[in-house]
């Protein structure tokens, strides 16, 4: 190892340490787009309570520092302008009083104007939140069925059987949708809809652009099956009798209350929470509940110097997690105070709590499982659980007796885990699989993909894997629960490389992520460095090794399926080849000294590294930026290069 590559990693080190906060966890933004935030706006200015003058304040410089060249908006910051992110950010903007020949609202609104179909064709959610302003005739609308919920829960297409955050949030899309809730603007309802769509509002035939989506939006267009289901609902909405609406409508009210209530106000995400807001107040305005969510919504919030936004995650446990297993690599005393903070940081987030009537509620037990964030909102995950489990395990020898996990904590996370195991081998997120792949027909979100259903992610099954195999090494008497899902969750891994040596991920991007994290899972389960499948995914990773040394991979190879270069070396994938490679082929492989050495030479004066594209995903299209892989994944490659040297 040179003094070059020590000093970069003890730099990195001191500079991961310094971030940690004062109760002992580490948290980065997760930065998504601004539709979170416009949506935001727009339900306080629904709801009478509008946003502070602070706060409009940091928005509109939110706004503004994020608009692309064009002046419109995209689903992530890399993403070209859509017309859904764009429509909601200009609804915002005029609620927040700017004037729509303000340069801001102007530019996009001459975009909106040129787009093929313009707002007309404006993909559903945007077509649902503009019907609730008065913008857009319910007709064309998509029908959102509240009956559905309230159908038993054996049949196919049951929304219990739905991916989580798509059954919540068209839960209380359902229930707007049954009552018709329309909110009144005022004078700026006439004036906005001459400005979306620059012709008379009554002139336009908003039932025949029901599935009209503008193709730079459409990643899954309506497919037979949608249409064939939609044009039935909207024959069934229209002859509902009255007495079965109203039960359907409080159905879906009583699971929108169990929600808040259960999440802390905080919903399983701020998509579904600012929704059951809207609904609580179209139940009753004057209701405590609808305070009480708003401040709720908070819980999302960021503020710095680039403005007040609403993210769409908090990651407090998934971050200290990773931070832990960084600063543990070089066994280094100066660093078990800050591992003793981020141990009982991660220690005291594990739910020890079961939900009441889970079972009622279509959910599954909580109890032993670590959320994304500091677990507040009780929706735990499994490669949280798993990422927490054995960071905490990894450390637990720096740390005294009494600040380590005890047995009933490592059972509940053995069980926790277990539960979210599928069939196939493979792990679900927060739930098993519970519908079939088919439901993917019925995605009528237009800009999404695999968002239907639960199933095996390549990520949750490496993690679960690696953990429960750490929590039997830790305690023997696990061994006859957790072997045998060890063994087939390998199983599942072996299935998913493709004959490249390539392997794909859901959540990260995305050939790159999918080789750390198995390669982790695998090598933490006992399999061999030298097993066929790791070779093959070191030779993947050797040959796609940039001439400087680096590695990177565009946010599209999630959307094509396929391996798509970046223009540049990304430190964030560099450390996640680098970790892989360390495993399989060692720290004297040429590629990986040249890694490091690009790591090295790339760190910034406070030792961290800035730049970089886009590093996550979900459903397929909505890119993330995880701000705080810059600072550990790197951190941890240079530490665990040391370690070998």
């Amino acid at each position: 190892m040179t003094a070059a590559v020590a000093a970069a990693r003890d730099l990195a080190l001191a500079h991961l340490v310094s971030l940690q906060s004062a109760r002992g966890d580490w948290e980065g933004e997760m930065v998504w787009c601004p539709m979170i935030t416009a949506q935001v706006v727009i339900a306080r200015h629904v709801v009478a309570r509008p946003v502070d003058p602070a706060t409009r304040a940091g928005v509109l410089h939110y706004f503004r520092s994020t608009a692309t060249a064009e002046g419109v908006w995209g689903l992530h910051q890399e993403s070209r302008g859509y017309v859904f992110v764009t429509t909601l950010v200009y609804v915002a903007l005029r609620l927040l009083g700017v004037p729509p020949d303000d340069r801001l609202a102007g530019r996009a609104r001459a975009w909106l104007g040129v787009q093929p179909g313009g707002v007309l064709a404006i993909p559903s959610w945007g077509k649902f939140w503009l019907a609730m302003l008065g913008l857009y005739g319910w007709a064309g609308v998509p029908p959102l069925l509240p009956e559905l919920y309230a159908l038993p829960a054996w049949l196919p297409a049951h929304p219990s059987g739905w991916y989580c955050h798509t059954r919540y949030i068209y839960l209380a899309m359902a229930y707007l949708y049954g009552r018709r809730v329309t909110a009144d603007l005022g004078t700026l309802t006439d004036a906005v809809r001459e400005e979306l769509y620059g012709a008379p509002f009554t002139s336009l035939d908003f039932e025949r652009h029901r599935h009209a989506i503008t193709p730079g939006d459409r990643h899954v267009a309506p497919g037979r099956a949608l249409r064939l289901a939609s044009a039935v609902m909207v024959e069934l909405d229209r002859a509902m009798p009255s007495p079965l609406r109203r039960r359907a409508l409080a159905t879906c009210l009583r699971r929108i209350r169990y929600e808040q209530h259960e999440s802390r106000e905080q919903g399983l995400s701020p998509v579904n929470a600012v929704l059951n807001c809207l609904a609580l107040w179209a139940n009753d305005p004057s209701d405590p509940a609808v305070a009480s969510g708003l401040a709720g919504l908070e819980r999302w919030r960021w503020e710095d110097d680039r403005g007040v936004r609403y993210a769409g995650a908090r990651s407090n446990a998934w971050d200290t997690a990773f931070a832990l297993r960084a600063l543990f690599t070089p066994e280094d005393p100066r660093h078990v105070p800050a591992i003793r903070r981020g141990a009982a940081f991660l220690r005291a987030t594990q739910l020890s709590d079961e939900l009441p009537r889970w079972w009622d509620e279509h959910r599954e037990p909580v109890r032993g499982g670590w959320c994304f964030s500091d677990g507040a909102h009780r929706w735990p995950v499994s490669d949280c659980t798993a990422e927490s489990v054995s960071a905490l395990l990894e450390t637990e020898h720096l740390l005294p007796r009494g600040e380590r996990l005890t047995r009933a904590q490592r059972d509940r996370a053995a069980s926790f885990m277990l539960a979210r195991q599928n069939r196939d081998g493979g792990f679900g997120t927060y739930e098993p699989r519970r519908g079939g792949r088919w439901l993917e027909r019925l995605n009528a979100s237009e800009m999404f993909g695999d968002c239907m259903t639960e199933r095996s992610y390549v990520e949750c099954t490496a993690s679960c894997v690696g953990a429960l195999a750490r929590l039997r090494a830790r305690d023997a008497s696990l061994a006859p629960r957790v072997s045998g899902a060890i063994d087939a969750g390998v199983a599942f891994l072996r299935t998913v490389q493709q004959p490249d040596g390539a392997i794909p991920a859901a959540w990260g991007i995305h050939f790159t992520y999918g080789a750390f994290h198995v390669t982790a899972g695998l090598r933490a389960a006992g399999v061999s460095a030298d097993d066929p499948l790791l070779a093959r995914a070191a030779e993947w990773l050797v040959a796609h090794q940039r001439g400087d040394g680096g590695w990177g991979e565009h946010w599209s190879s999630c959307v094509t399926g396929r391996h798509v270069e970046a223009a540049e070396s990304q430190p964030v994938q560099t450390a996640w080849a680098l970790l892989s490679l360390l495993e399989i082929v060692g720290g004297k492989h040429p590629a990986v000294e040249r890694g490091i050495d690009w790591l090295a030479a790339r760190q910034d004066a406070g030792g961290g590294w800035s730049g970089g594209g886009v590093n996550g995903v979900f459903f397929g299209t909505a890119m993330l930026d995880y701000r705080l892989y810059h600072a550990y994944f790197p951190t941890w490659a240079l530490a665990r290069y040391a370690a070998a040297a």
